[in-house]
C-alpha cells in the first residue's frame, strides 16, 4: 500500500528534528517487547501480566538512514475503572497527541475484539498516520488469514510482525519512516533560538514565558497541569528572535503529582528534541529532587545546552549562605552536568528573568561554537605534558589528533594508539582543559575516541 497521509487525515511533520513515534495498543499485546526488540537492548519491563509497562519509555531508533524517538506507552484500556490502566489511557493520549506517527499493536493470538475497535476510534479522531502491526505472528502460513481479520479496523493494511522473533519488522519500519518525508532527520534551517521551557508540572513554566515575552498569552493557574497544550511563542527582544517552547501541556487537573510524573516526560522528550536550549525550572521551596533529574537527563542525553533556573527565590527565607548551599545541591544531584549554568528567579515578580536573556545568548553561542583543529592540538599537547596518558602491562596510551566534527552540542574526535587506554577519567581531562581554555558554558561536549594504528 503506497504511504500517505491520506489514509488518515492530512498530515504534516511537526517540525521536530526527531520525528516521535508512538507504540499504542492494549495491555499485553506486546509493545514493549517490539520497544525492546528496535532499541536493540532490553528497556522496557516485560512480564505477561496486563498493565505492566507503567512508565513510558523512549529511546533512538535508526532505520535505514532514519532517525526517530521511539516510546513506548501503557496499554490503553478504553473503558476501565481501574485508576492505574485508566492513567494509562491518558498516557497513552498524550503519546498520541505527541507523536508524528502512530504504531498501532494488537495480538494475532488474540484475534480483533472490542477494545482494539475503540482504540481505532481513538486513533482515528488524532488524525495522525497510523501503522497497524498484528504482532504475535510467528508463522505466517498459519495466522495470515487470521491477520486479514485486521482490515476490519478500517485502518489501513496490517503488517504482520512477531517482536519476539523480530519477524517482519523491517516492512513495518519502511511504512513508518514513509511519513517522515524529506524532513526527517534534516536540520531546520530556522535560525532562531529555540528554548525549550521544562520542569515539574506547577513550578512556574508558563508564568515564566508570560515574564519573559510581556504577555499573558497562556493560561496559568494553581492548578498542577492547567497548560492544555505545548505552545511555541516567538519572541523579539534587542534585535534577536527566540522560540519558546512551553512543555506543561498535560491533560488533567491533578494535584497529586506523584500521579503527574507520568505524564511528563513525553511533553519533555518531545520539546527538548526540538530545541537548542532548555531551560529546567526547579522549585526553590522543594528544592532540586529526583524528579528534576529525570527531566535534566533528557535534555543531556540529548546534548542540549542547559540554563537551571531556580524558581519561587522570592518565597525562600535566605541568609548569606542560602545561595551557595542550594548551588552546591544542584551540583550534587546533577552531577553529571557541571556545565549547566544556574540562576535564581522569580517569574512572577520578574526578579532577573532578564538575567535569562544573557545567559541563553551566551550558551548559545557556547553551544555552535567551533574550534580550529590547530587550536585544539596545542591544548591537547599541553594538557598531555601536564598529564601523563595512561598506560597497562607496559603500553602508554598516544594521542596523536584532535579535531571537532560537529556543533550543537561541541563534538570532537580524538584519535590514539589504543581505545581501551583511553579511560573516562582522561577523556575528562582533556575536556577540561577545552573547557579552561574556551569556556563552553551551558553546553555539554561530546567526545569519540578512534584507533589509529602506529607507524611501523
Amino acid at each position: 500500500m503506497p504511504p500517505s497521509g491520506r489514509r488518515n487525515g492530512d498530515f504534516k511533520m511537526s517540525k521536530s528534528r526527531k520525528p516521535i513515534v508512538a507504540v499504542v495498543g492494549r495491555p499485553n499485546v506486546g509493545k514493549s517487547t517490539l520497544f525492546n526488540a528496535l532499541a536493540g537492548q532490553r528497556i522496557s519491563i516485560v512480564q505477561d501480566v496486563p498493565g505492566v509497562t507503567r512508565d513510558r519509555i523512549y529511546t533512538d531508533v535508526t532505520w535505514l538512514d532514519k532517525t526517530f524517538t521511539l516510546i513506548d506507552t501503557g496499554g490503553i484500556e478504553p473503558d476501565s475503572k481501574d485508576i492505574i490502566l485508566s492513567q494509562m489511557r491518558e498516557q497513552a493520549q498524550i503519546a498520541i497527541d505527541t507523536a508524528d506517527v502512530i504504531i498501532f499493536m494488537v495480538d494475532v493470538k488474540q484475534g480483533l475484539v472490542d477494545d482494539d475497535s475503540r482504540v481505532a476510534d481513538m486513533l482515528r479522531h488524532s488524525r495522525k498516520p497510523v501503522v497497524l502491526a498484528v504482532n504475535k505472528v510467528d508463522s505466517v502460513q498459519k495466522y495470515m488469514a487470521d491477520v486479514y481479520e485486521f482490515y476490519n479496523l478500517g485502518i489501513g493494511e496490517p503488517y504482520a510482525i512477531s517482536s519476539a522473533n523480530k519477524m517482519g519488522l523491517g516492512d513495518m519500519l519502511d511504512e513508518v519512516i514513509s511519513y517522515f518525508g524529506e524532513r526527517g532527520n534534516v536540520e531546520e534551517e530556522d535560525e532562531r533560538t529555540r528554548i525549550a521551557i521544562v520542569g515539574k508540572p506547577n513550578v512556574g513554566k508558563s508564568s515564566l514565558i508570560n515574564k519573559m515575552i510581556g504577555e499573558n498569552r497562556l493560561i496559568v493557574s494553581e492548578i498542577a497541569g492547567t497548560t492544555r497544550d505545548a505552545v511555541d511563542t516567538p519572541v523579539t527582544r534587542n534585535g534577536k528572535e527566540y522560540i519558546f517552547i512551553d512543555t506543561a501541556g498535560l491533560r488533567r487537573k491533578n494535584k497529586i503529582k506523584e500521579e503527574l510524573e507520568h505524564y511528563m516526560i513525553i511533553r519533555t522528550v518531545s520539546a527538548v528534541e526540538r530545541a537548542d536550549i532548555v531551560i529546567l525550572m526547579i522549585d526553590a521551596t522543594e528544592g532540586v529532587t529526583e524528579q528534576d533529574a529525570k527531566i535534566a537527563g533528557i535534555a543531556h542525553d540529548r546534548g542540549k545546552a542547559v540554563i537551571i533556573a531556580v524558581n519561587k527565590w522570592d518565597a525562600v527565607e535566605k541568609d548569606n549562605k542560602t545561595v551557595n548551599e542550594y548551588t552546591a545541591r544542584i551540583r550534587e544531584v546533577l552531577s553529571y552536568m557541571p556545565y549547566a549554568e544556574i540562576v535564581f528567579i522569580s517569574a512572577v515578580t520578574g526578579q532577573r528573568v532578564s538575567r535569562l536573556y544573557e545567559l541563553i545568548d551566551m550558551v548559545s553561542e557556547n553551544h555552535a561554537m567551533r574550534i580550529s583543529t590547530g587550536v585544539l592540538n596545542e591544548i591537547m599537547s599541553e594538557a598531555v605534558a601536564m598529564q601523563q596518558p595512561p598506560s597497562d602491562k607496559g603500553k602508554r596510551l598516544r594521542l596523536y589528533y584532535i579535531t571537532q566534527v560537529g556543533v550543537k552540542p561541541p563534538t570532537f574526535v580524538i584519535f590514539v594508539n589504543d581505545k581501551e587506554l583511553m579511560h573516562f577519567s582522561y577523556t575528562r581531562y582533556i575536556e577540561n582543559q577545552i573547557r579552561e581554555a574556551f569556556g563552553f558554558k551551558g553546553t555539554p561536549m561530546r567526545f569519540y575516541i578512534r584507533e589509529r594504528k602506529e607507524a611501523k
